[in-house]
């Protein structure tokens, strides 16, 4: 059974089948740690749409500025935008993309990332020092794995909420 080490770097997302715990790894890539605390914080991915779930990959969701509204959902939309804090500078370290491991997602350059991520289905290694790993589920990774597939899905699962744990009574 997991347990909850580090209550500040442990991020909790909701989804519609249980709970997924995740260890941010702060020591790894802080300023991407440090932006997803934000982010739940101002409580900026609740309700986001994954919406980009490739079966035997990925799931990819955080595009908050154009997926965190139930009537506002855009298909050809979501996953080109980020948040209104500026992007990040890659931080990318020899972890490797294993299954359940959080990837900050980018465009062509690295220095990209925002408030979009990914977590792995299965071991990704292809990606190894080209994405930011910035966490890792430790409970939680078969509700990850029952998220509705699609490219876009039509009805797309959401992030419920996501809290950090040190904020949750």
């Amino acid at each position: 059974m997991a347990e909850i080490k580090d209550p500040e770097n442990t991020i909790i997302l909701t989804l519609k089948d249980g709970e997924v715990w995740i260890e941010l790894l702060a020591d790894v890539a802080p300023k991407h740690a440090e932006r997803m605390k934000q982010l739940a914080r101002d409580k900026a991915y609740d309700n986001v749409a994954f919406h980009r779930v490739i079966d035997g990959f990925m799931a990819q969701t955080g595009d908050v500025e154009h997926a965190n509204m139930e009537n506002n959902y855009n298909p050809r939309r979501s996953g080109t935008g980020g948040s209104n804090y500026p992007d990040l500078p890659a931080e990318f370290s020899k972890l490797p993309h294993d299954r359940g491991t959080l990837g900050a997602a980018r465009s062509q350059n690295p220095n990209s990332a925002n408030s979009q991520f990914f977590i792995n289905f299965k071991d990704n290694h292809f990606l190894n020092g080209q994405y930011t790993v910035y966490g890792r589920v430790i409970k939680g990774m078969d509700a990850v794995d029952k998220i509705v597939k699609g490219e876009p899905p039509v009805n797309p699962d959401r992030m419920i909420t996501v809290r950090v744990a040190a904020d949750v009574q």
